[in-house]
């Protein structure tokens, strides 16, 4: 076992975690923040998305232990402390930006990180920019539209 620290939501957490343990397995099953989803376990459909030090990576791509000393941010930490929802999250359920829902966390946290750190000026690269999300139920059209209309609210 190996002792980690880090910063998760805001909040710092030392735990213990066998050296194999994913980030996504860690966030889900040892803080029981289960708005982060597992979807491939291959690094294909970006449920599983979070950020780390401010960076959108995916938490099934990565072992628990390289995030020692890192700032996380799940779904869950997105959201101001009295529930007001991120702009991003309020875009998406204002343009009904998903269908199932199961996504839709992933497709957030991308999303903020897309308009925070890339072009978003166009549908076009709202798609490009979102490529390693899948969401097999909508079609993107709403997603797109919650993404430009998050982006403005975000500006």
């Amino acid at each position: 076992m190996t002792t980690i620290t880090l910063k998760v939501n805001g909040r710092e957490v030392t735990k213990e975690v066998a050296p194999q343990t994913l980030l996504v397995q860690f966030i889900r099953e040892t803080l029981q923040l289960t708005g982060t989803h597992v979807g491939c376990d291959t690094a294909q459909c970006g449920a599983c998305t979070v950020h780390l030090n401010g960076r959108a990576v995916k938490s099934c791509n990565m072992l628990a232990v390289q995030a020692h000393g890192a700032d996380v941010t799940t779904i869950e930490g997105l959201a101001a402390a009295d529930g007001t929802l991120h702009p991003m999250q309020e875009a998406f359920n204002q343009c009904h930006g998903l269908q199932c829902g199961f996504c839709t966390p992933g497709m957030v946290m991308s999303a903020v990180d897309l308009v925070k750190h890339h072009r978003c000026d166009s549908d076009a690269a709202v798609r490009e920019g979102l490529d390693g999300n899948l969401c097999r139920c909508t079609g993107y059209q709403n997603i797109v539209k919650a993404v430009r209309q998050g982006a403005a609210k975000m500006s």
